[in-house]
């Protein structure tokens, strides 16, 4: 590519830029949101006990790899933590409201599940790529925060980034 050409390309590629970096809010906040909704699609079925995936009763399955995976005690009160975590909590991560708290909450579930299910990494059930990947989503959450269509940038005072 000539000097001439690339110049000439220039102002095309910042206004393409330009155009992008508009969207970004947008983005983010749907981001935000599927992140939400993916995790609430794991956190219902324990509040129905109804089956999900491989698991006929997945809040059976949440109390068995707490006390018998990962050796905690109170298996049953921890896993209605996680149930309330990803049902109540997905939908304030939804909703912008404790957007910082509740992915860093996230975070430390994502990271007791992938110590839990071991360092395998297998495309099929039971490997630690999901937890992973939503674990460093949520880490990525946790140093954003609600974004600016969430309810904690309407509830912050001016100029406090919470």
């Amino acid at each position: 590519m000539t000097t001439e050409n690339a110049s000439s390309l220039r102002p095309a590629l910042a206004a393409v830029n330009a155009r992008a970096a508009s969207f970004e809010p947008y983005l983010y906040a749907l981001l935000r949101i599927t992140f939400a909704v993916i995790l609430f699609t794991h956190g219902l079925p324990k509040v129905l006990r109804t089956s999900h995936g491989s698991m006929a009763d997945p809040m059976a399955g949440s109390i068995n790899l707490i006390q018998n995976v990962m050796g905690l005690p109170f298996a049953a009160q921890l896993a209605f933590l996680v149930m309330l975590l990803e049902t109540a909590g997905a939908l304030m991560l939804a909703t912008g409201l404790g957007t910082r708290l509740i992915a860093l909450l996230v975070t430390l579930e994502m990271v007791a599940i992938s110590y839990a299910l071991g360092p395998t990494w297998p495309w099929i059930d039971r490997g630690i790529e999901f937890p992973v990947l939503m674990g460093v989503l949520a880490l990525y959450i946790v140093a954003r925060g609600g974004g600016a269509y969430s309810l904690d940038s309407r509830l912050r005072p001016r100029g406090l980034n919470i």
